[in-house]
């Protein structure tokens, strides 16, 4: 789940607060006028020569970037940059639109980066010592040890279901392999936003084909549901299938060593509900499983995970914005029900995704809408 903005640990160069962000922006490459160690607005417009950020400079702290497309084709993304980690994102944005995200960020050097432009790669600094942390609050403190926990059982539990899949297609049997794909997949799409900030290794775990320049470097676990469900053959699946192993484990060393920020974790909710709007609803991610439901259902559960874990806090900062996002939720919940079997297509607890019309997908998607738009808000509140 790539969205918008990646769900990061926290590095020695910064940490950071993910969200969707609105609020004036700073012209020119002057500095900032916020106080110092107080962060504050940096504006990126996307054109075809590039994305220079302005100001260039900033102060430490809560930083916004807000992010618009003037009118580059080609170019429809902004990432902020550490060192090669992405920290930071912004996607999807065609000619016309404009968005954003909000980070804690420390003293240090980074770039800004925008694939396609002319000039992709530009430097930003941030200086000087952040005036206050969200460390300072218990209950925030409380969230990111209890998110931090339930992300790597999350991950123990891909990397089991990952070995009993890559068994099942190694012994050559394309129905058990059918069922295990599923539940391999659903502790992935739970935890996407984790994975996509080390460099390729979303990509070779949940890349679809059109994500390789090269086709021959497909891999992964679209690449082993290629086989299952469209050739029908797994013949040469057995190293692909050892290949992804390698990969989630490798995950599951990462995320034992990650930390999260309260704002980054809300942004990793709001990205899971993104990403059932733009490849679950769309059925793009299963295009040859169809087991789109299920991935539907991860991607929430592990947005209200998120959510959930925030809730104490979010409920004294903007308990009317709490409340909202759970009426959302169970609209979303009632809006799936119906697509509810058991034990479903290929056991998944739902029917084929290519049995629901596109009307049926049209409502599906408002519900989803009007969750994500909601969500979008709460990391700007844990952050007060």
């Amino acid at each position: 789940m790539r969205t918008t903005i990646g769900l990061a640990a926290i590095a020695a160069a910064a940490t950071l607060a993910l969200t969707a962000c609105g609020g004036s922006t700073t012209s020119g490459n002057a500095p900032s006028n916020a106080p110092a160690g107080q962060g504050g607005d940096v504006a990126v417009t996307l054109t075809a020569d590039g994305c220079q950020p302005s100001p260039t400079s900033i102060s430490s702290g809560a930083v916004n970037f807000k992010v618009s497309n003037k009118d580059a084709g080609a170019v429809t993304e902004a990432e902020l940059l550490s060192g090669g980690q992405m920290l930071g994102e912004q996607e999807n944005l065609t000619p016309g639109l404009d968005g954003g995200f909000s980070l804690e960020l420390a003293k240090g050097d980074y770039q800004i980066y925008c694939p396609g432009a002319k000039q992709e790669h530009w430097d930003f600094h941030v200086t000087g010592d952040a005036a206050k942390s969200w460390k300072d609050n218990p209950t925030l403190v409380t969230a990111t040890t209890d998110y931090g926990k339930w992300i790597v059982d999350q991950v123990n539990q891909l990397v089991t279901g990952t070995q009993a899949f890559a068994d099942a297609v190694k012994s050559g049997d394309l129905t058990k392999s059918g069922i295990a794909y599923g539940q391999a997949r659903v502790f992935y799409e739970k935890v996407e936003p984790v994975a996509e900030i080390w460099g390729d290794l979303d990509k070779n775990i949940d890349g679809r084909v059109d994500d390789f320049d090269n086709p021959a470097d497909f891999k992964g676990f679209h690449k082993i549901e290629q086989a299952i469900f469209e050739t029908k053959k797994l013949d040469g699946m057995g190293p692909v299938a050892d290949e992804l192993v390698k990969n989630v484990t490798s995950l599951q060393q990462l995320v034992a060593k990650a930390a999260y920020q309260p704002a980054e974790i809300a942004n990793g909710a709001t990205e899971l509900v993104d990403e059932i709007q733009k490849t679950k609803v769309t059925g793009e991610e299963e295009r040859y499983s169809h087991i789109d439901l299920l991935d539907f259902k991860a991607n929430l559960d592990g947005s209200m995970e998120a959510f959930n874990v925030l809730l104490p806090a979010l409920q004294k900062s903007a308990p009317d914005l709490a409340k909202t996002v759970q009426d959302r939720d169970a609209a979303v919940e009632t809006a799936l029900k119906p697509y509810e079997q058991s034990p479903g297509y290929l056991n998944t607890g739902y029917v084929d995704y290519s049995t629901v019309t596109k009307d049926q997908q049209k409502v599906l998607s408002q519900a989803v809408n009007a969750l994500g738009e909601a969500m979008s808000q709460v990391a700007a509140k844990v952050t007060q």
